[in-house]
């Protein structure tokens, strides 16, 4: 069973950054996908970014130029880095992971069996 733990969220004025942490635990090899997704008040859930073991990434339509996904193979840790966080970043930031997956398929549209415990993100002016 894999397991998720997310840190890092807390809030911020509009213009700043965060980053967030997924340690992973569980995997029985070295083939995974890892993604953020969140879900802002009154909002579907919507992906930010995924990415492989490889270290091939993909992003959302929207979520381009201001967020970063990174992965740490060894510590099998995903991060998000955020910048010029505005308002409408406010959210539940979610790491999800999975196992099943086909090549090139490791995106934010993937099917996501393993999810984090949510980690709130808070934006400010």
């Amino acid at each position: 069973q894999v397991q998720l733990l997310e840190s890092g969220g807390g809030s911020v004025q509009a213009g700043g950054s965060l980053r967030l942490s997924c340690v992973a635990s569980g995997y029985k090899n070295n083939h995974y996908c890892m993604a953020w997704f969140r879900q802002a008040p009154g909002k579907e859930r919507e992906g930010v970014a995924a990415i492989d073991n490889n270290g091939r990434a993909s992003y959302a339509d929207s979520m381009t130029g201001r967020f970063t996904v990174s992965l740490d193979n060894a510590k099998t840790t995903l991060y998000l880095q955020m910048d010029s966080l505005q308002l409408e970043d406010t959210a539940i930031y979610y790491c999800a992971a999975t196992t099943m997956y086909g090549p090139g398929f490791c995106t934010p549209r993937a099917d996501f069996g393993f999810w984090g415990q949510g980690s709130q993100v808070t934006v400010s002016s």
